[in-house]
């Protein structure tokens, strides 16, 4: 009979040691995610919070274990910003029964929240969190691609249909020239076909703008490229009262690029840069410095300024197409930078901050010279 009972509990024992096991498992697992995991229960505690759960809200959790809602909102070191997004994301989900939560943290990273409740979880709330920045960026960058591919086509249409009357304008103007050459009124066919002829230009500018011509590339050095950009722009500077600054300790580094496009696309940045200086007042006034370094497969051309900045909202739409926060602006600039570095098998990477000054990096494949 002792020894039914003590192979009974010998058993359950066991038994207990290895849910044990399983429940420590799966909590390591819980705890080592790449995504936050807080699990709230019935009553409203907090029983459970991965680690990096406790970093995103920058909080120890040994201090938050055990505690409701309201007492994490009360929590003395817990920021403001964090106090209101969960404020927010409470009332979504209670309210408005809301299970996905798009956040953006203080930095600029996008995060999903997902909310997981009801009966599968016994009363429990389950709270998910995961970085969705990169996913959105490569969203964006396809959206992107997608407006200017229909940009092109747009354009392309527009330009075909102005010019068939522009052409038969000027045909028609041409064949009355001789008669108003007997008129004494030649100056007013110069003119006529003069302004003809812009409008086509400004057509096929606008038409090569919005869908760049494939790069005729040449191989030529970095330091020559940048030190024409800095010729090129330093009379404007002078007049608007900042510095391009070259620094001019390129080591000897090669790019096979269209050099009309890849000058147009920097001269576009520093000009930029120029009107970030509007307004900045005072003796320092505005510097843009520009720098060229490697590593083993590209070349990056920086272009930095201590202009004002931008924030978030304009960082996120910086390359559409149209997309302008100059009054006389068309919108196309950085869409087309952004088109031809692509062409060029490039990227454009840009930090800023708001207040302190902004940052492009023009990445392009390095060319080695034996």
């Amino acid at each position: 009979m002792l020894s039914d009972i003590q192979e009974t509990l010998l058993q359950s024992l066991e038994a207990f040691q290895s849910t044990q096991l399983v429940k420590n498992k799966y909590e390591n697992i819980l705890e080592h995610l790449d995504s936050g995991v807080m699990l709230f229960d019935s009553e409203g505690v907090l029983t459970f919070i991965n680690v990096q759960m406790a970093r995103l809200l920058e909080v120890s959790r040994k201090s938050l274990t055990g505690c409701t809602l309201l007492q994490i909102l009360r929590h003395p070191q817990l920021s403001r910003f964090k106090k209101k997004k969960i404020l927010r994301i409470y009332r979504e989900t209670i309210f408005h029964c809301k299970k996905y939560h798009e956040l953006t943290d203080e930095s600029g990273r996008q995060w999903l929240l997902t909310v997981t409740y009801g009966d599968q979880m016994d009363g429990d709330y389950l709270f998910s969190v995961k970085d969705v920045s990169d996913f959105k960026q490569i969203e964006q960058t396809a959206y992107r691609n997608d407006k200017l591919a229909m940009l092109g086509k747009i354009s392309a249409s527009i330009a075909h249909e102005i010019r068939n009357p522009l052409t038969a304008i000027r045909g028609f103007i041409q064949l009355l020239r001789p008669h108003l050459i007997k008129l004494g009124k030649d100056e007013y066919a110069r003119i006529i076909l003069m302004e003809i002829d812009r409008a086509n230009d400004i057509i096929y500018e606008f038409l090569n703008s919005s869908k760049p011509s494939a790069p005729q590339t040449t191989v030529i050095p970095v330091s020559s490229l940048l030190k024409e950009v800095v010729l090129l722009t330093e009379s404007e500077a002078l007049m608007k009262g900042c510095q391009v600054l070259l620094h001019d300790d390129i080591l000897p580094l090669h790019i096979s690029v269209d050099v009309k496009q890849i000058k147009q696309v920097i001269l576009n940045m520093v000009k930029n840069a120029m009107d970030a200086f509007d307004l900045l007042t005072g003796e320092n006034g505005g510097l843009i410095e520009i720098r060229a370094h490697r590593d083993n497969k590209n070349v990056h051309i920086c272009i930095s300024d201590n202009g004002k900045g931008m924030d978030h909202n304009t960082l996120s739409h910086l390359f559409d197409p149209f997309f302008t926060t100059k009054e006389s602006g068309t919108g196309l600039g950085l869409s087309v930078s952004y088109r031809i570095i692509k062409n060029h098998k490039g990227y454009i990477a840009v930090n800023s901050t708001v207040g302190k000054g902004t940052e492009f990096v023009i990445s392009l494949p390095i060319v080695e010279i034996v």
